[in-house]
C-alpha cells in the first residue's frame, strides 16, 4: 500500500499510533508532526503522545539498531523525525509538568571533535523521555562541572573517539571526586576505542557500546536511584 493512500486524520487513535511508529521508523518528519497535532486535537495529553506514539516508536528503532537491522543513518533520520514531534510537545509538556525520566548533560571531551555518536545518544535519550543538555565537542573539565551544577543533572555522558582523548575522561571524573560531587551523578562513557575495562578503570558507572545500550543503562540507573530514594 502506497503511503499516499494513508490519510492520517482518517485513522482511529490506535491505527494512528501504529502508523506513527512506522513513520518514525522510516524517518518521515512531516508525517510525525501531523500525527502529533492530530492526537493533540483529539484531546490526547502531551505526555501520552510522547510516550505512546514517539517513545514507543523509538524503542522499536533502538532495538533494531542494537540488533544490526538498522544503521546509524536510518536511526539519525528516525531521531530527527522524533525531534520534530518533540518540538511541538516540549512547550506543552513544560506547562503540564509532565514527569521527567531524568536529565543528562552530554558532551565530547577536550581535544576531540567527533560528535555523530554523541548526537545519536542525545537524540535517543530524548526519545526515551530524558531531558538532554548537549555541550557539543571539545569540552574542558570546567565546562562539564559547571553544566552539571547549573542543570542539576542526574547523568553525565562523555564521549571520545580518539585513543589520545580517552584519558581526559579520567581527568573529569577525578575532578568530580576532588570536589566531592562524584557520587551525585551517574557517569556514562562511550566511543569507539573504549571498552568496559577502561570504563571501570577510570571510575565511570558504565561503558555504553552504542546509543541503544546508553538509553537502557541510563533507565536502569535512574530506576535504581528512584528506588533508593523511595
Amino acid at each position: 500500500m502506497a503511503d499516499d493512500d494513508i490519510i492520517l486524520s482518517e485513522l482511529d487513535d490506535e491505527e494512528l499510533v501504529l502508523q506513527m511508529h512506522d513513520d518514525l521508523y522510516d524517518g518521515l518528519k512531516e508525517e510525525i508532526e501531523e500525527g502529533v497535532r492530530i492526537l493533540l486535537d483529539r484531546g490526547w495529553a502531551p505526555y501520552d503522545v510522547l510516550t505512546k506514539a514517539l517513545v514507543a516508536g523509538m524503542t522499536i528503532v533502538g532495538a533494531d539498531f542494537r540488533d544490526g537491522i538498522l544503521f546509524v543513518p536510518e536511526v539519525l533520520l528516525a531521531a530527527n523525525a522524533m525531534k520534530a514531534g518533540m518540538a511541538i510537545l516540549k512547550p506543552l509538556l513544560a506547562e503540564t509538568g509532565a514527569p521527567k525520566v531524568g536529565k543528562m548533560v552530554i558532551g565530547t571531551v577536550k581535544g576531540d571533535i567527533h560528535d555523530i555518536g554523541k548526537n545519536l545518544v542525545g537524540m535517543m535519550m530524548e526519545g526515551a523521555g530524558f531531558e538532554v543538555v548537549d555541550l557539543g565537542i571539545n569540552n574542558p573539565v570546567e565546562k562539564y562541572i559547571e553544566a552539571l551544577e547549573r542543570e542539576e543533572a542526574d547523568i553525565l555522558g562523555m564521549s571520545a573517539l580518539l585513543t589520545t582523548t580517552m584519558p581526559y575522561m579520567k581527568v573529569v571524573i577525578d575532578t568530580m571526586k576532588e570536589k566531592g560531587m562524584r557520587d551525585d551523578f551517574i557517569v556514562l562513557v562511550g566511543g569507539a576505542p573504549l571498552n568496559e575495562e577502561f570504563g571501570r578503570a577510570i571510575g565511570a558507572d558504565a561503558y555504553c557500546r552504542d546509543a541503544a545500550v546508553a538509553v537502557q543503562t541510563a533507565k536502569d540507573f535512574m530506576a535504581r536511584k528512584h528506588n533508593s530514594l523511595a
